[in-house]
């Protein structure tokens, strides 16, 4: 287990290495000039270039990609030219809005998702499953974004239960940062938990006709015993691998849902960059998400491994 945990850090390597290059060629893309946002728009040319020549910009860019990759080999993901300090502690500084958000998310989706998606295969086609599938159908249509706007509009703005916007840190209110949080966390849920149970009803129904729980049903078992007991830890192998697929779609729908909610995490922190034409930033931001995911994804394949014990890992 530890040598396959290693060989896919390793592996992990020329991920984050093509992550790099597309992230350092892209942002080159964007239409506009770093210099000349960060000296203003009134800067004379002079000025401009005198940025530019400052930043490293003037350079070529195969030249600015050694420098930077060579220092991030040293843990060092630069400067960045807005905020005035270093790419890794602007990252560590909104990490836990983005964390708390997405582990927020997960609390909510794990749950119901499962428990809906083993109802409507345990109900199947009866009208309760129906209605779950369509319900789940719904959410994962629903835009994310016209899904918040519409949840600010009616528990914010007509009803004034939840705040519309901005974020309150764990260590000044824990129900000050759950409620700056809820909103937030159920508009980036719901298509999650229609994924899931969508899935969850899939697998479940998949499992049911096993030759192993047709014997238990030969045996006079109860169809709740059934499944609960014989299928419910079948289901849940392919569904640990739906859930990893979550959590990477939740820290990527973070993006979206930080700039409409003004929570301060790492998603607002790209968009701004963006804008800003703030490379380091956006450079550091996205090699930052990608390893997390990379992370999540190799969790995923040892928790896989220890539901399955058939599962081997040469």
């Amino acid at each position: 287990m530890l040598a396959y945990a290693f060989r896919r850090l390793i592996g992990a390597f020329p991920v984050l290495l093509l992550v790099s290059l597309l992230a350092f060629g892209l942002i080159h893309i964007i239409p506009g000039d770093a210099a000349q946002v960060i000296a203003g728009p009134d800067a004379s040319t002079d000025q401009i270039e005198a940025v530019r020549s400052t930043l490293g910009l003037n350079r070529p860019l195969p030249e600015q990609f050694i420098i930077w990759f060579s220092n991030l080999m040293r843990l060092d993901l630069g400067m960045s030219y807005m905020l005035g300090r270093s790419v890794a502690q602007a990252i560590a500084e909104r990490f836990p809005v983005t964390f708390l958000l997405t582990l927020y998310s997960l609390v909510l989706t794990v749950p119901v998702g499962v428990i809906a998606g083993l109802l409507a295969a345990y109900k199947h086609n009866r009208w309760a499953d129906t209605a779950l599938m369509t319900a789940a159908l719904v959410g994962v249509s629903l835009p994310t974004f016209w899904l918040s706007l519409m949840a600010v509009l009616l528990f914010s703005v007509q009803l004034g239960w939840l705040p519309s916007g901005g974020y309150v840190p764990l260590s000044e209110s824990v129900i000050g940062c759950l409620r700056s949080l809820t909103l937030p966390a159920v508009a980036l849920a719901v298509f999650q938990i229609a994924l899931l149970a969508r899935m969850t009803r899939a697998t479940t129904l998949e499992v049911l006709q096993q030759d192993y729980v047709r014997t238990a049903r030969a045996k006079g078992a109860a169809e709740r015993t059934v499944v609960a007991r014989h299928a419910l830890a079948n289901v849940l192998i392919p569904v640990v691998t739906v859930i990893g697929i979550i959590i990477n779609v939740a820290l990527s729908g973070a993006v979206v849902i930080e700039q409409i909610f003004s929570l301060p995490g790492v998603g607002q922190l790209v968009v701004q960059g963006i804008l800003r034409r703030d490379y380091p930033v956006i450079q550091g931001s996205l090699l930052a998400v990608a390893l997390l995911m990379v992370i999540v994804n190799l969790l995923v394949d040892l928790l896989y491994s220890y539901l399955d014990p058939r599962v081997k890992h040469d």
